[in-house]
């Protein structure tokens, strides 16, 4: 149990700002004294939180995009996981929603009546996904280099299989004239999680930013994207 003296909000505070820090430099280049000094802390400080800043990287992963644990219900420092049960958590974590309901249940059906207005909420409910995942999916994306297990994981649990899936709904839909022709099929699944990936996600950490509003951005990929796909418009 951890001592009374430590603030119980502490530790969503050292989770948010070290994900800053690990998206800013990247996880080789960041240091516990970075964290420490973003955070207005001293550096000895950190460590009554983390046993390392491996511990770290993983608790941030864990909690990028959820609620984080109060002081009081976690033993500190936190320590490096098990690697079968961190692996496990990542893979669950990664895999969870990866096929959205309306992609899934298309997948069963030869035909649809409006082909237009299902694509629709399949890319809608691919932006949300990503949207809701976008610091977990950011992180492996800047920090993956260091981590290769992880990005293995995010590509085949994650995007390998939503793209995988996107291929055979594409395939199906055009293969019974519900959806016209394209050059390619891969290419074409490629570049709608390609655009979801950039405004729901990337666009957050763009190095040179404009003002959007998300629920804007998101009708107009799924606008942009669906209208490429059907011809016309919605």
């Amino acid at each position: 149990m951890p001592p009374r003296s430590i603030p119980e909000g502490r530790l969503q505070d050292l989770l948010e700002c070290s994900t800053r820090v690990f998206l800013e430099q990247g996880y080789r280049r960041t240091q516990i004294a970075d964290i420490a000094a973003a955070l207005g802390v001293a550096k000895g400080t950190v460590y009554l939180y983390v046993e390392s800043k491996q511990a770290l990287f993983y608790a941030v992963l864990l909690h990028a995009d959820g609620d984080v644990p109060p002081v009081s219900a976690v033993e500190l420092p936190l320590a490096v996981p098990d690697a079968d049960e961190f692996q496990i958590q990542m893979r669950d974590a990664l895999a969870e929603e990866a096929i959205p309901p309306t992609l899934a249940a298309a997948l069963q059906r030869a035909q649809v009546a409006d082909a237009g207005a299902e694509l629709s909420r399949i890319v809608r409910e691919l932006y949300g996904l990503s949207f809701r995942r976008r610091r977990l999916i950011k992180l492996i994306d800047r920090c993956g280099r260091d981590h290769p297990e992880l990005a293995k994981l995010f590509y085949s649990g994650g995007r390998f299989a939503q793209l995988e899936a996107l291929v055979r709904y594409l395939d199906t839909r055009i293969g019974s004239g519900a959806l016209p022709a394209v050059a390619d099929v891969a290419v074409a699944a490629r570049f709608v999680i390609e655009c979801i990936a950039t405004w729901a996600v990337h666009i957050h950490w763009d190095p040179s930013p404009q003002p959007i509003v998300p629920e804007v951005a998101e009708e107009t990929v799924v606008q942009l994207v669906v209208r490429s796909l059907v011809g016309g418009s919605e």
